[in-house]
């Protein structure tokens, strides 16, 4: 009797190890990028770049960090109030990373499914005279990917290159001129 109680009580410690490692196979389900080029949620500006995901097989009540990371690029720009733009030095295009981080838990179901939100690159010094509006005219993303970093491995997910022209000011309009996203 002993024998047989030993043989089942090893046979549910491996089924037990198995269902463990089986639980612990961290993956990207799905992954996208977009721009906020309207009025998005509170916290989001025009121009932010927002990393949506689903990872499963993290097990249950797990925290895992999150990194979104993208190369950014932003073209800010002086407006005046005739809607023109002057064709002075009232332009600045701004390259540099961009990155959010969170955490977050996997509840019950071993799978968690988040958005992190990246400001784009910041205009620095560059600011406008008075009686101009300060706006930003596009920006883009490039390099953008979504990381696990917490989980063994460090899963990451590359995402396709984002760019969006709110207003075109080598054929800017007074029709055209309201397009332009005012920077915050």
């Amino acid at each position: 009797m002993r024998k047989h109680l030993r043989t089942l009580l090893a046979g549910v410690a491996v089924t037990a190890i198995a269902g463990v490692a089986h639980a612990d196979s961290p993956h990207f389900i799905s992954a996208s990028d977009a721009i906020i080029t309207t009025d998005g949620p509170a916290g989001t500006d025009l121009g932010d770049l927002v990393v949506s995901w689903k990872e499963a097989g993290l097990g249950n009540n797990v925290v895992i960090d999150y990194t979104a990371a993208a190369n950014g690029t932003a073209e800010y720009a002086c407006i005046n109030n005739g809607g023109n733009h002057p064709q002075a030095s009232n332009k600045e295009t701004v390259n540099g990373p961009v990155s959010a981080s969170g955490a977050f838990s996997s509840g019950m179901n071993g799978q968690i499914t988040a958005s992190l939100t990246a400001e784009e690159p910041g205009p620095g010094n560059f600011s406008c005279p008075n009686g101009q509006s300060f706006v930003l005219a596009s920006v883009s993303y490039t390099d953008v990917s979504i990381t696990d970093e917490t989980t063994t491995g460090h899963p990451s997910e590359s995402l396709p290159d984002l760019s969006h022209i709110f207003c075109d000011l080598n054929n800017l309009t007074k029709a055209t001129v309201k397009n332009c996203a005012p920077v915050d």
